[in-house]
């Protein structure tokens, strides 16, 4: 199944990741899937346009916006689809739910709060 995101969620995405990068905090799949108003398939939709952006920062030799989506449970990490991402793209190496995988995304979200991220329009 192809899943894509309309323009307006994608500026609407855009826009509450770089305010929470501002803001310096973390947000949840289901709160960015209801503050987008998402559309089912909701966390599929969500998913892909992360893995999108993952690939347009990691082309750009970025640090990865999407490290600032994780989920609500105790890890407080992102879903192991993002691992998995940033593992074909060559940022991460690993498994997805370890140690090294809490220590390469809290270093990658410090990456994200000190970057500069150009305009986009």
């Amino acid at each position: 199944m192809s899943v894509s995101i309309s323009r307006h969620h994608w500026q609407a995405l855009l826009a509450e990741l770089e305010d929470a990068q501002r803001q310096r905090h973390l947000l949840t799949y289901r709160a960015l899937i209801e503050r987008l108003s998402l559309p089912t398939p909701a966390l599929q939709t969500l998913a892909a346009a992360l893995e999108h952006l993952a690939a347009l920062d990691a082309r750009a030799e970025r640090p990865l916006r999407s490290a600032l989506v994780i989920s609500q449970g105790a890890s407080r990490l992102p879903r192991t689809g993002f691992f998995d991402c940033v593992t074909r793209l060559g940022r991460f190496t690993g498994a997805s739910d370890g140690i090294a995988a809490a220590s390469w995304h809290a270093a990658e979200v410090a990456r994200v709060f000190e970057f500069r991220y150009p305009e986009e329009g």
